[in-house]
């Protein structure tokens, strides 16, 4: 699909899922390919002169394919986080390039921040006069949902430790902790892929600012490096979480570990409890011919009472150190 984006008169003007025809009107800005087919792929390379990347070659990790100048264009691929709402976050390769005051994206995903930065176009179609604006602009959109993530986030890991710690004093039912694990592996899982998302927007952000159809633009470069300090800061506070995350995780594993002890502990005692009362009953259960107590009329009642007291006395030592 092939989605063109353009101002016409001060207006936005948005030809959704139409394929531009020959000549490309100067008015189209943005051209957005999501999930293009190879035709499509070749359609957009004639009209402005350029190789798209494909899927396989989006998913290239060497800096040198990911980040490059080509026949006088800026080709671009960052890692964006979507499905954040699920269980299951994930990362997709988008391309960004710039080419002859236009811009192309690339991508075989639809994260969020697409879709917001398209409806913020309706309120400020003036972005769409420039290509290398309009860039920085959906880089911006980038970093904001991605800081809307970690608040996401934060919030998440903060009713996680509450649960864990303040929920102590509470019944809860068993295995409680280790369901616990599981949505602290989740929240784990979508920071790395915060974190690994934020350090190609910043890599994508350097490369940016020193092209020299960026640098020479003073609005432009003023913008991308203020999304550039924003990436900085989020990344800090993005390892921040994970420390926290690291922390409840090791928290939760010692705290499983306590209560496995006391139950350990619980089945010490009372086998040492009613070791007494059983030395007792083996005693008088042997049954040998020259045993008194056997004679005796109240050697019952006194077997009893010597199994009950050595079982008592045990358990209340116990209660006096503390360990019970």
């Amino acid at each position: 699909m092939i989605n063109a984006y353009g101002s016409s008169n001060g207006s936005l003007s948005v030809p959704a899922s139409a394929v531009p025809v020959m000549p490309l009107s100067d008015d189209i800005t943005w051209i957005d390919l999501l999930n293009p087919t190879r035709e499509e792929e070749r359609h957009v390379e004639q009209l402005l002169g350029i190789s798209v990347p494909t899927r396989d070659e989006l998913k290239d990790i060497e800096p040198s394919s990911r980040l490059y100048a080509e026949n006088n264009a800026l080709f671009m691929t960052a890692s964006l986080v979507w499905r954040v709402d699920t269980d299951e976050a994930q990362l997709t390769d988008v391309a960004f390039i710039l080419a002859a005051n236009r811009m192309v994206t690339v991508r075989y995903a639809e994260p969020r921040s697409f879709s917001l930065f398209t409806t913020s176009l309706t309120r400020t179609p003036e972005m769409l006069k420039s290509a290398p604006l309009l860039l920085s602009h959906l880089i911006e959109t980038i970093a904001d949902r991605t800081a809307e993530i970690l608040e996401t986030l934060v919030a998440r890991v903060d009713a996680l430790s509450s649960d864990i710690f303040r929920g102590r004093d509470k019944r809860r039912p068993p295995q409680f902790l280790e369901t616990k694990l599981a949505d602290i592996a989740a929240s784990h899982r979508l920071v790395g892929k915060v974190r690994d998302s934020l350090g190609s927007l910043s890599r994508l952000l350097s490369f940016l600012m020193n092209a020299p159809a960026i640098a020479s633009d003073s609005e432009v470069s003023g913008l991308c490096g203020t999304v550039a300090r924003d990436v900085a800061t989020l990344s800090e506070h993005a390892a921040f979480v994970a420390g926290n995350i690291a922390f409840l995780l090791d928290a939760s594993l010692g705290l499983i570990n306590v209560e496995q002890n006391a139950i350990i502990k619980i089945f010490s005692i009372a086998s040492v409890v009613f070791l007494p009362p059983t030395l007792v009953a083996s005693i008088y259960g042997m049954n040998f011919h020259l045993m008194p107590e056997l004679d005796w009329t109240f050697g019952y009642p006194w077997a009893l009472l010597a199994m009950l007291v050595s079982a008592l006395v045990p358990f209340f030592f116990f209660r006096w150190k503390g360990w019970l």
